[in-house]
């Protein structure tokens, strides 16, 4: 029953009221005022190192700084270095009461340091909260983070947001399993192909420090190498760390180490995993319970302990470049890892990057590599076609296939899969002049002329059909695709075979694996599944597309994706085949004949010594709206030896199409500069880019202006 249209007994003689007010008056004149929530005013301090200093999650470059804050004594054992806080943000030196700064909104943090006294002479606001006793940020992970936002011109604040994953008050709640006592160090196993292989393992099982470029052999073992190296380092006591390209990868590693060691004494880090047990997993590393940790990107700030190994593999693979700010590459960060921490560091491919061959030439690391008759053991026979052959073929003119090709995939579908690479996916993305090449433009805009599906001809930028289309060179009206699709591949192949089945993997299927039974797989570059016993040919087609490309790593991109394709067939012993599709005299053709990437990466890094381009200089872009660029250009105090490139425009988004990472908003017009400095000046670079940016930042600059050092995308 509700009372609340009844008269509370006593109001008539107010004694009620009287006793509430006097409660209210005892508790105001209380010589220890009662602390207000989340401002602690009035509240006690802690007794010994009453100050924290704290780095706010606020990844903004002119506030990339540590904030002192005030520790209050109910919050001193839980305030510890490495802790996740909330604090107040933004008040004003004008909100003070009590001696105590109030205000602000508030916002996450983590402490990293507490202290007797502040630098800061004004009132200090305090802590608001501690929000989890657990200390995740050690000292050497803050100090790393510090040198990856110094190289790469970013805040704090945002390489921390990459290497401390969000929190999961689940996962913390539980504990972690009991850490297992080091391994036995395994053998060297197929290690002992290499001239220095076994060696290598040896350093790292007596606790040595050995860096290494690894050019690794076609074929499926690397994943197991990969974990005896790991399994070397637990045994002398320490950790170690691998990070991989993909999910996929990340894998078959993980399914090595178990295989090796045992379940238990290794992390796997990767986004399938989901939040609260890839948060699990992390705090297992933290924590100590294991040793070793393999994942892709993320994974290279985990907090393993003891580090004595960082092994990153395929470094040359896009996925390694994160895509948000400060936009590091895994890379760089492992190798600053092993410069800060004196541990191993090995770098594996089975191709060769120019960063990966300027580590050998500038003698920071040694090459791992095997002998000829190893490498000819291993790789298979490649085959090339050239363009001047495909145009003569009239079988190719109508399938794109030349005789060779066909030969191929007949004599291997009689003994496994065959595996297709084509460059794009989907029907037809561009076409051109079967007579001249000449590309097919549109009449009313000049964008490139397409055929979805199959359908009419149409523009991609504008969408106006075109059918009465010829060439403005030759006159013709006959066209030839520019660069076939997978799925279109997969339906010409699938007629040519009616009794082979056809299968695709690309971006909106990525198979893993497939039988070892007599099939065709038709890929893009990067989904290639692995065959069971190895793919018995594999054809590389649209090479010319691939080396095309107007960027200044198209040749030694081309040759990596061709090398990962040609990896998963057989050895030329078991007859196994390769046929690439391109012209035979170009290098990085030649390279892959030959099989010999590091000699294609250490001719490209002369080349580029003498161009003066990355990674012999260091070089930063600078994209935005082009009264933007040229006025913080303008406005930035650049080292005195360095040179600017452009600015030049930047194609500019269609509203509706594909956008890569870096793009400009879909319709604007930007342009883009490149600044180049010479060896040893890459640090003085960051900072005057970090400083100008903050400067524009304070001053409320309004067009945005974006600035990445080491871009992966040239031109």
């Amino acid at each position: 029953m509700s009372s609340e249209n009844e008269t509370p007994e006593g109001d008539a003689a107010g004694e009620p009221h009287e006793q509430l007010a006097l409660i209210r008056e005892t508790v105001r004149q209380a010589k220890v005022p009662r602390a207000k929530p989340r401002t602690w005013r009035g509240a006690a301090l802690a007794k010994e190192l009453p100050v924290a200093r704290v780095v706010v999650n606020k990844g903004v470059l002119h506030l990339d700084q540590f904030f002192d804050y005030a520790v209050p004594e109910e919050l001193d054992d839980v305030a510890q270095p490495g802790v996740r806080v909330r604090v107040r943000f933004g008040a004003g030196a004008h909100q003070v009461r009590d001696g105590r700064r109030e205000g602000g909104r508030l916002i996450d943090g983590f402490l990293v340091e507490r202290r007797a006294e502040s630098d800061y002479k004004g009132a200090l606001a305090a802590l608001a909260d501690v929000v989890s006793p657990e200390p995740v940020l050690s000292a050497e992970l803050l100090g790393l983070a510090r040198a990856v936002a110094d190289r790469y011109a970013g805040s704090l604040a945002d390489v921390l947001q990459l290497a401390v994953p969000p929190r999961s008050a689940r996962a913390e709640g539980k504990a972690s399993p009991e850490a297992l006592p080091s391994p036995g160090a395994p053998e060297a196993g197929t290690w002992t192909r290499y001239e220095r292989g076994a060696a290598f393992l040896t350093a790292l099982a007596r606790g040595a420090a050995p860096r290494a470029v690894w050019n690794a052999l076609p074929g499926p073992h690397w994943a197991e190498e990969l974990a005896r190296a790991v399994g070397a380092t637990l045994a002398s006591g320490r950790g170690a760390l691998v990070v991989v390209p993909d999910g996929r990868a990340a894998s078959r590693v993980d399914e090595a180490l178990t295989a090796l060691l045992g379940p238990g004494r290794h992390a796997l880090l990767t986004a399938d995993a989901g939040p609260e047990k890839r948060y699990a997993q992390w705090l297992a590393v933290r924590r100590g319970s294991v040793r070793a940790v393999v994942g892709t990107r993320a994974a290279m700030f985990a907090p393993v302990r003891d580090l004595g190994l960082v092994a990153i593999w395929d470094d040359g693979d896009g996925s390694h470049s994160e895509p948000h700010a400060p936009q590091p590459h895994a890379r760089d960060v492992l190798l600053l890892r092993a410069a800060h921490g004196r541990c191993a560091f090995l770098l594996g491919s089975t191709s060769c990057t120019v960063e990966a061959a300027q580590l050998v030439e500038s003698g920071w690391a040694a090459p791992l590599v095997a002998g000829r008759d190893q490498v000819r053991l291993a790789a298979p026979l490649v085959r090339t076609v050239g363009d001047g052959e495909l145009a003569r073929d009239e079988a190719a003119r109508a399938a794109r296939l030349p005789s060779l090709a066909w030969q191929a995939v007949r004599e291997g579908l009689k003994t496994g899969p065959v595996l297709v690479q084509v460059p794009r996916r989907g029907y037809v993305p561009r076409l051109a002049c079967e007579r001249c090449r000449t590309p097919a433009r549109c009449r009313h805009c000049a964008g490139p002329l397409e055929a979805p599906e199959q359908g009419e001809l149409r523009c991609g930028w504008c969408g106006k059909g075109a059918p009465d289309w010829h060439c403005v060179e030759c006159g013709s009206t006959r066209l030839r695709a520019q660069i076939v699709g997978a799925r279109r591949t997969a339906e010409e192949l699938g007629r040519a075979f009616p009794a082979v089945p056809v299968r695709t993997s690309g971006r909106d299927h990525v198979l893993d694996t497939v039988p070892g039974r007599p099939a065709l797989v038709v890929s893009t570059p990067g989904a290639e599944p692995v065959a069971e016993g190895g793919y018995a040919a594999a054809l590389l087609l649209d090479g010319w597309a691939m080396l095309g490309r107007p960027d200044l790593r198209a040749g030694e991109e081309a040759l990596r994706r061709w090398i990962d394709a040609a990896s998963l067939v057989r050895g030329q012993g078991e007859g196994g085949t390769v046929v690439v599709v391109a012209e035979p005299t170009l290098r990085p053709v030649q390279a892959l004949v030959r099989w010999d990437p590091v000699g294609h990466a250490q001719r490209e890094l002369a080349e580029r010594a003498e161009l003066g381009f990355p990674p012999v200089s260091r070089m930063a872009a600078v994209s935005g709206p082009p009264e933007a660029v040229e006025a913080f250009l303008s406005g930035a105090d650049l080292p005195g030896d360095a040179e600017i490139l452009g600015p030049v425009p930047l194609p500019v988004v269609r509203p509706g199409g594909q956008r890569r990472p870096g793009d400009p908003p879909p319709g604007e017009h930007w342009s883009r500069a490149l600044i180049r400095v010479p060896p040893g000046t890459g640090a003085a670079l960051a900072t005057s880019l970090k400083h100008a940016r903050a400067a524009r930042l304070s001053r409320g600059g309004g067009d945005p202006v974006r600035v990445r050092v080491d871009p992966p995308d040239i031109g």
